[in-house]
């Protein structure tokens, strides 16, 4: 088959992508490049957890101390809050650090998935190519993370305009949210390639409906509870099948 009939056959179903990345990781070719990200997460989120909950203990000492008697209702509400603000941050802060020390291997996983869908080994590949290129991967995490901060704030900024403000908020956020989960694992096969990330992000936003709904079942999953420890290597092979049967051969013939 040729490469545009390929194109053309290929698939324009975002979801279809993630169920294809969990078709993917029960590969058993692929069985070691996925644990390893995926022990990462989990190692990650533990060590996180245990914090998490200590500074949730004494953030509750704290404010059982500083309600007076006859304020004690508001415990029902500043509990809630508390809580929500926490996890809140904590979800941003572990997905960060979770991602960034995981990079490498993530890269090298969807090295891994290119040459099975394909068939073809990268030029320059295998552990000797991880190790080389670790600090490169590590700085196009800060690259991501340098474009996602400002526009995350300014989205959060709007939960705070009344009316107006608050209700396009959580609409942007979501698509935010999805448009970021795109970027952050498509960049992986795209970044084997040495492609850069605005022609990367410019590629992406060409075919914003079948990106878009890939992130948006990747952000789905990732806000539930378990689901979310094991999405990062799914979302990697789907992203990357999504590479191969959408931007390989073009972006590779630029």
């Amino acid at each position: 088959m040729s490469s545009s009939a390929h194109r053309m056959a290929a698939p324009i179903s975002g979801p279809h992508y993630l169920l294809r990345g969990l078709s993917l990781v029960r590969s058993p070719e692929l069985r070691l490049f996925v644990l390893i990200p995926l022990s990462v997460n989990l190692l990650l989120f533990g060590a996180a957890f245990y914090m998490l909950y200590l500074q949730l203990e004494r953030l509750f000492d704290w404010l059982n101390q500083s309600i007076p008697s006859y304020l004690e209702w508001l415990n029902y509400l500043l509990w809630p809050l508390a809580i929500i603000s926490v996890l809140v941050v904590f979800s941003l802060i572990f997905t960060t650090i979770a991602n960034m020390l995981a990079a490498p291997f993530n890269g090298l996983l969807a090295e891994r998935v290119e040459q099975k869908l394909t068939g073809e080994r990268l030029h320059d590949s295998g552990w000797a190519s991880l190790i080389k290129d670790t600090p490169r991967m590590l700085g196009r995490e800060w690259r991501k993370l340098a474009y996602y901060l400002p526009r995350a704030l300014g989205c959060l900024l709007l939960f705070l305009i009344p009316a107006l403000g608050q209700t396009l908020a959580p609409v942007l956020w979501f698509l935010f949210t999805a448009w970021m989960m795109t970027i952050q694992y498509c960049d992986y096969p795209f970044d084997n390639h040495k492609i850069d990330f605005t022609r990367m992000r410019r590629a992406l936003a060409e075919k914003r409906g079948l990106t878009w709904s890939f992130g948006a079942g990747v952000a789905l999953c990732s806000a539930l509870p378990l689901v979310n420890l094991l999405i990062m290597p799914v979302a990697i092979c789907g992203a990357t099948a999504l590479w191969v049967d959408h931007y390989r051969q073009p972006m590779l013939r630029e």
